[in-house]
């Protein structure tokens, strides 16, 4: 049946099983004064049919990647999915699981955990990692929280201003209600000025947090920031795009000491914004203070391989105060799918995509900047996304009338930077063709009419 009803009888005999006359009377006890004195205005019941033209209708409201051109970023990208990344995440197996965090896991879910952990530790560098988190902005979290905890220094977490501004507000949003101080190290430049995170470290740093390739696209010099955390006894924390690892050296081969990611970009679409995936790995030794699960590969009582969750640090497992996390949503599914595109794709294409990536964004500043209204904010280098400067400072008609032609051209950053009210961010990914690239020149200058994305 389409629908499932109660009929006026079903009502009755469930009424009488709890002592009442009537459905009004379980809201006695609410207050008049509270309660809405007239009918919801919503208009009559539909049958099937009319209700599906109906919803249809109202998704054709909606625009998506596949109907415009896509330069939009900042932590949500338009990569290419495999399809068999779709064909076998939607096993019934893996598509409905729920909660996998319980002893008794079925081994097919234990051994795809398993696999996107080692699968992350190759691409990263780093000795461990767990078996996701819930999206990016909080893996940050859990990140800092257990570089406090490893320091033991309560006192100060440095963020650099050019780590992806939501994130920074998640982490104010935590850790003001706690001992520690968040300090933000400004990056008026796109990138950190070395020199200055060394006034400001000293030995009550938990740990200093940098983006690399940073929120404005621009590359940092992690190794030299890693160098001055340690030297002050703090860590360092990184927050990377999975993709820049085809071609950027590893966290782990920076000095990184914990890594967290958002994965949307390792086979899962952009989704309206979730739900996603926050990556985690670490070093061998922080490994009992990493949150979340950890799938181990041993052998049974025949010998035989087989994997088992090792360590758990859900509150449901250990002593709460010994807690570190209460990871357990179903993160598995698209972790799944992070693993299922990272075996597809292989170091080859991963450095073909990263390759692709980069080569179309210099191509695509270079053309955007030729004329005189539009230049680069930054010099640093970039990987897929730079920032662009409208010298007429017209940021946000310049991209409703682009969005009006068929293109969502980029993301205006005065929203975070009130000192980018003349500045936009663009992303460009593996996705992106030359004559679409051409087209975003041309509809910033004025020069297109609407466009067809799917033609483009």
């Amino acid at each position: 049946m389409p629908y499932i009803i109660n009929t006026a009888q079903d009502q009755q005999v469930m009424l009488d099983s709890i002592g009442l006359e009537s459905i009004e009377q379980l809201f006695d006890s609410i207050p008049d004064t509270f309660r809405l004195q007239r009918p919801l205005n919503i208009r009559a019941a539909m049958c099937e049919l009319e209700l599906e033209q109906h919803l249809s209708q109202l998704a054709d409201r909606n625009d998506d990647t596949s109907r415009k051109i896509c330069f939009l970023g900042g932590g949500s990208y338009d990569h290419f999915v495999p399809a068999l990344v779709d064909a076998i995440a939607s096993r019934s197996e893996f598509y409905t699981s729920y909660t996998p965090y319980q002893p008794e896991v079925s081994q097919g879910n234990l051994q795809a955990m398993f696999e996107y952990q080692s699968l992350i530790c190759q691409l990263t560098g780093m000795d461990v990692s767990n078996a996701s988190l819930y999206e990016g902005g909080t893996a940050l979290l859990e990140a800092v929280l257990m570089a406090i905890s490893v320091t033991r220094r309560p006192g100060k977490v440095i963020v650099l201003e050019s780590v992806h501004p939501e994130y920074r507000q998640v982490l104010q949003t935590y850790l003001g209600e706690t001992e520690s101080e968040l300090f933000t190290l400004k990056t008026p430049t796109g990138a950190l000025a070395v020199d200055e995170l060394a006034a400001e470290l000293n030995d009550q740093t938990a740990c200093v947090v940098v983006q690399h390739p940073n929120f404005f696209g621009c590359l940092e010099d992690v190794n030299k920031i890693a160098d001055l955390a340690h030297q002050h006894g703090a860590l360092l924390v990184q927050v990377f795009d999975p993709i820049s690892l085809g071609i950027l050296k590893r966290p782990g081969d920076l000095g990184v000491d914990i890594a967290v990611a958002e994965g949307q970009s390792l086979g899962t679409p952009m989704l309206y914004g979730g739900p996603y995936l926050g990556i985690m790995a670490c070093r061998e030794q922080f490994l009992r203070r990493l949150p979340g699960r950890i799938a181990g590969q041993t052998v049974d009582q025949q010998g035989k391989r087989c994997w088992v969750l090792t360590l758990q640090t859900r509150e449901q497992h250990i002593r709460r105060q010994k807690a570190t996390s209460n990871i357990c949503t179903n993160q598995g599914l698209l972790a799944l799918r992070a693993a299922i595109y990272l075996a597809t794709m292989g170091p080859t294409g991963m450095q073909e995509v990263a390759d692709l990536c980069l080569q179309k964004a210099r191509y695509a500043c270079d053309q955007v900047s030729t004329g005189t209204r539009f230049e680069a904010a930054f010099t640093h280098p970039v990987f897929k996304e730079f920032v662009i400067r409208d010298r007429e400072n017209q940021v946000a008609s310049l991209l409703a009338e682009t969005e009006q032609s068929g293109i969502l051209a980029g993301i205006p950053l005065g929203t975070w930077y009130p000192e980018l009210t003349d500045c936009f961010l663009v992303t460009v990914t593996e996705k992106r063709s030359k004559s679409q690239i051409d087209t975003l020149v041309q509809s910033l200058a004025g020069e297109s009419s609407h466009i067809s994305a799917i033609h483009a």
